[in-house]
């Protein structure tokens, strides 16, 4: 299954459709739509941007006609009648910047969701941004603007028409209570893991991608000619994989829960932090100890946490959930996670962006286990190009590493199994001319397979082969290959962690390759 990356169009997860208009045959133009109440500092987020990304720039209050103009002037907030002239004149301009193929940044208040619908529907291309701050710092701001016409005595008349955007909007949400080089530097970092897919998105989802909530929520199934995926809404968890009727994870059935961390993303942290206690800026941090056997904070924060819905398609998905500020981990982050389905097979997209206003540790991994129909795994061929295994202690943490070479541990070369028991992690990876090193299970005849690839943002990959599991009847029945940005630890280590600065981003890529037939 090789081939190009498949660019099949996400929609939103809003059930309502917007007005259609015709769009152009290549991919869709870019405008970056700055919205937020009066003193939200859209003009000057908003100049900032056009700055650094080089496109022009234009203020919605350059459309007001002078009859409007006059009336906020005076005191007396605009009704939906005065409005509808200025978005149309907005929504003609937007037009045609797009027909001239011309990025722009422009800003409104759009203060309604029929006001964002209106400059919003039908322009795949335009990206939603959500200025988002309190009464009373917006106050302050209008209170010390000289010069404008907006008084500050009509902010109340905003906040009471204002509906903010929600989820299936697909805005990317920033707070102002932050110096605007700040808002700007997360609005980037947004932007970029907004397109790190390269996918359009649109606002009519296809509904029958949606499959009956069970224990791990709501259930999203993609499919792509023989392939079907399935992404529940607990977790945002890989819960299934297929290609022509044949199962490539050992996943879990739509009514059953969770075990064994099965298609888990693992966030802030892959693996474990010893004792939950690390030091981080000065701090000392305790986490909950989730593993507390040996001791230990296990795979991180959002595992039982139910993400949303943001983008859909037949063949794509895309979900994202907000890491609070915690015990232990006071820090804020936005996390998504973009599953396509395409003819080299199923890629995933883990983005995470700090959007608090002190920096943050952060790793992330994700845990599925893929099986060859072999009963056990002993017979399956395993093959992991890594040059180094990291040794751990008693209690699963990190305690140097030693080369492979000669040792029960080196699969550079395909082979079984057997019965090494394997919960291993391993770095050193070696990586093919597009940057990816390709973990691959085989069925003992080596005609057929999952490559297991991972790219940008992955340094090390775990083994296991579930030997420890708490069913019985699960263990050896499919081996786990978790793609990790950093070792197990790395809280405590420093080891490979990332270290995410205010608006900063960080991208995970991996991906499933199936290959050969039964």
């Amino acid at each position: 299954m090789r081939g190009t990356r498949s660019q099949g169009a996400l929609t939103s997860g809003s059930s309502s459709a917007a007005p259609a208009r015709d769009a152009p045959a290549a991919r869709p133009t870019a405008l970056v739509l700055v919205v937020g109440v009066s003193g939200s500092g859209k003009t000057t987020v908003a100049e900032l941007l056009a700055e650094r990304l080089g496109w022009p720039h234009r203020d919605a209050d350059e459309f007001h006609s002078e009859a409007n103009r006059a009336k906020m002037a005076a005191g007396q907030p605009l009704t939906d009648t005065d409005r509808g002239p200025w978005l149309d004149a907005i929504g003609v301009w937007m037009d045609r910047e797009i027909a001239a193929r011309q990025p722009a940044v422009v800003t409104c208040s759009a203060l309604k969701r029929a006001y964002r619908d209106q400059l919003l529907g039908g322009r795949p291309g335009v990206r939603l941004v959500y200025l988002h701050g309190s009464r009373e710092l917006i106050h302050s701001r209008l209170a010390a603007r000289r010069g404008h016409f907006f008084p500050a005595g009509l902010l109340d008349s905003q906040f009471a028409e204002l509906q903010e955007p929600e989820p299936d909007e697909h805005p990317l949400v920033v707070e102002i209570d932050q110096p605007p080089e700040a808002v700007v530097a997360a609005v980037l970092s947004l932007l970029r893991t907004e397109t790190a897919s390269g996918a359009a998105v649109h606002h009519v989802p296809p509904e029958e991608t949606r499959m009956t909530a069970g224990p791990t929520g709501e259930q999203w199934q993609l499919r792509h000619g023989g392939q079907r995926a399935v992404v529940v809404q607990l977790g945002g968890a890989l819960r299934h994989y297929e290609v022509d009727g044949r199962p490539l994870l050992d996943g879990f059935a739509a009514d059953s829960p969770i075990t064994g961390g099965r298609g888990q993303l693992l966030v802030p942290w892959p693996n474990r932090v010893g004792g939950g206690r690390y030091r981080f800026d000065g701090r000392d941090l305790q986490l909950p100890l989730t593993g507390p056997a040996k001791h230990n904070a296990i795979h991180g924060l959002l595992r039982w946490t139910p993400w949303r819905l943001l983008a859909c398609g037949d063949d794509a998905v895309r979900v994202g959930t907000t890491l609070f500020p915690q015990p232990g981990y006071p820090f804020l982050l936005e996390v998504r996670t973009e599953y396509r389905l395409g003819p080299e097979g199923l890629e995933v997209v883990v983005s995470a962006t700090n959007t608090g206003t002190t920096r943050a540790p952060y790793g992330v991994g994700q845990h599925p286990y893929l099986t060859v129909g072999t009963g056990l795994v002993d017979t399956a061929l395993l093959t992991v190009p890594a040059r180094y295994r990291l040794l751990t202690d008693d209690e699963g943490r990190p305690a140097g590493q030693e080369p492979v070479d000669g040792t029960a541990y080196d699969f550079r070369t395909a082979r079984p199994i057997g019965d090494l028991q394997l919960d291993t992690a391993f770095t050193g990876l070696d990586r093919d001319y597009a940057g990816r090193a390709v973990v691959r299970l085989a069925h003992p005849s080596g005609l057929r397979g999952t490559d297991l690839w991972l790219g940008e943002g992955t340094r090390y990959v775990q083994v296991y082969t579930g030997d420890t599991l708490a069913e019985p009847e699960r263990r050896r029945r499919g081996v786990a290959v978790e793609a990790m940005s950093c070792p197990a630890d790395a809280f405590r280590s420093g080891t490979d962690l990332a270290v995410l600065e205010p608006g900063a981003g960080h991208v995970l890529r991996w991906g499933l390759s199936p290959w050969g037939s039964a």
